[in-house]
């Protein structure tokens, strides 16, 4: 690998009272390592749990400053995200 590979990092802030996550769609692109850091805000309800069931993530935000989900992208292919009670969604595309 190149020292000049770069991995895909994207930052997605969660709250509950502006509708869930910003952005609710995170594309990267296939073959290069990618991370979400999910950035907790005030009024978090159900949404300080990230959960990405096809994934095996299970992670909370509390108390923390953010978390950090790696995202697989050895092929293409949609993950889904959602809060602890499944209410509030996203997706993550790998191209």
């Amino acid at each position: 690998m190149s020292i000049f590979s770069k991995n895909q990092t994207k930052k997605v802030v969660v709250n509950a009272e502006n509708h869930g996550y910003k952005p609710d769609v995170i594309t990267f692109k296939a073959g290069k390592p990618a991370q979400i850091k999910f950035i907790p805000s005030d009024n978090m309800g159900c949404m300080n749990e990230i959960v990405f069931k096809d994934l095996g993530v299970d992670k909370t935000l509390d108390d923390k400053k953010e978390i950090t989900v790696d995202i697989p992208t050895d092929k293409p292919g949609t993950y889904n995200f959602a809060c602890g009670m499944d209410m509030f969604h996203g997706k993550v595309v790998v191209k």
